[in-house]
């Protein structure tokens, strides 16, 4: 694995990080976004915060409220395709060691992390900087560490070694939030009108990446971005932030701040489920900003379906009056399309996309 992950260690291998520690006071030139991009930081267009539905999960477990709670979800996916999540099951004490545990990690010398470095995207275990530091034409304020996660007994010796707390704490976040994930998928299929175990079976089998984000404080946060516009390309993504710094493009295409909540938790629907949806729920382009002030941490835990199962249009949604708008694809097609394509030109769903749409 380490002698793999060495080639990776060049001259243009900088960290954002280690960018923000070296007192830099402008960005690089290959992190300045062209002017249309730019995230506009403080005016009123781009700016506005909205109050995403909130969901009190606990409440699922009640036989006569989760009805009700299934319609607000149902709603939420259909107006958003994104929403927050509160009594969720995670521990607050789960939570905080996890974000300790990746403070610690990006905390340590580069030389340390390096030995976890990759361009390689199919790569089980990968450190980096922007999406893909040797591809990328601009460059975007994030270091991360990506790591699949399930089941957590097949990769954790893989995944650092220090600090010596990160497999326990972070391990322990990777297992709740699979469990989350599974009562999600159960009620958002449910929503859609399936048998909630429509996606059993490949639940049981997923692929779960779990991606750990730092975003250093930004000299200048309103020429750059610590991630371009994007959809997620699996099931559901459940995001952890330890600060404001999200934003989702609305039905106008404008750019919204999600609000940061104490103790929520953010789930986004992915490209597969927008084609298992036949198109009735979507996945919402989301772009990250940064801050001049403080750093911000985020667990971003991408949970999809088996690396090589295919996903289509689920029958049950498809009809006359509603043909099957999308192709289908897998886990693996997607990795292939990003290891020679550009996410920031074209959405990998919109190659899925069938003329009736």
């Amino acid at each position: 694995m380490e002698e793999t992950n060495k080639s990776v260690v060049d001259d243009c291998f900088t960290s954002a990080m280690a960018l923000t520690d070296s007192g830099v006071l402008h960005v690089p030139t290959r992190y300045i976004l062209p002017p249309s991009q730019r995230p506009m930081l403080g005016s009123s267009i781009g700016s506005d915060t909205i109050t995403l539905p909130v969901i009190d999960l606990s409440l699922l477990h009640d036989p006569l409220l989760r009805p009700c709670v299934i319609h607000e979800i149902e709603m939420a996916c259909k107006g958003f395709g994104f929403f927050q999540i509160i009594n969720h099951g995670i521990s607050s004490s789960v939570v905080k060691d996890a974000l300790d545990a990746a403070t610690r990690f990006f905390d340590l010398p580069v030389d340390e992390k390096m030995l976890l470095g990759s361009d390689n995207v199919h790569a089980p275990v990968r450190y980096g900087t922007s999406l893909n530091h040797s591809t990328d034409k601009v460059h975007y304020w994030r270091d991360f560490i990506k790591h699949y996660s399930h089941p957590l007994s097949k990769w954790i010796d893989l995944w650092p070694s220090n600090p010596p707390c990160y497999k326990e704490k972070v391990g322990k976040y990777a297992e709740a939030t699979h469990v989350l994930h599974k009562q999600l998928i159960e009620a958002i299929s449910e929503s859609l009108g399936l048998e909630k175990n429509y996606l059993q079976e490949e639940i049981e089998e997923d692929s779960q990446v779990m991606a750990v984000n730092c975003y250093p404080a930004c000299p200048e946060p309103e020429i750059a971005l610590g991630m371009p516009p994007h959809s997620d390309f699996g099931s559901l993504t459940i995001l952890l932030q330890s600060s404001q710094g999200l934003q989702i493009m609305d039905c106008n295409k404008n750019w919204v701040c999600v609000p940061y909540i104490e103790g929520a938790l953010i789930v986004q629907l992915g490209d597969q489920i927008e084609v298992m949806s036949n198109g009735i729920y979507k996945s919402v382009v989301h772009r990250v900003t940064v801050n001049k002030n403080y750093k911000r941490l985020s667990f971003a835990s991408l949970h999809s379906l088996p690396l090589h199962k295919k996903i289509s249009p689920a029958h049950e949604l498809v009809n006359e009056n509603k043909p099957a708008a999308y192709g289908e694809f897998s886990l693996n097609d997607f990795l292939d399309y990003i290891s020679s394509n550009d996410i920031t030109q074209e959405r990998f769903i919109d190659t899925l996309k069938k003329n009736n749409l």
